[in-house]
């Protein structure tokens, strides 16, 4: 079960540090763009190497070949994400491709 959660905590961590990136590309609203990038730059830093070092953990107890498509995880959180945080349009094909990946995901992990 830590597995699991260590598995789906570095996904969390990996899809954060790209919406940190993507956000550093934002308009600041405070008009201080450099402190807004640096900010949002230095957070994804943070979350990418979290996510990394809890990686590494995660190889060590999982073989890759099931390990590694779990990270197509980070699709489906980043439609999430640009859909309900960017209100970003999503079209049925795309919500389709993020169903497809979410039963791969469920068919790799029941094989393990």
């Amino acid at each position: 079960m830590m597995t699991v959660l260590s598995l789906l905590l570095a996904s969390l961590l990996s899809c954060a540090g790209q919406l940190c990136q993507k956000q550093a590309t934002r308009p600041a609203k405070s008009g201080r763009r450099g402190a807004h990038i640096t900010l949002w730059l230095g957070l994804a830093l943070l979350t990418l190497g979290s996510g990394m070092a809890l990686w590494l953990v995660v190889l060590q107890r999982v073989p890759v070949g099931i390990a590694y498509p779990m990270l197509s995880l980070n699709f489906v959180w980043v439609t999430l994400a640009a859909k309900f945080i960017w209100k970003e349009p999503v079209n049925w094909r795309h919500w389709a491709g993020v169903s497809l990946i979410i039963v791969g995901i469920l068919v790799l992990g029941g094989s393990r």
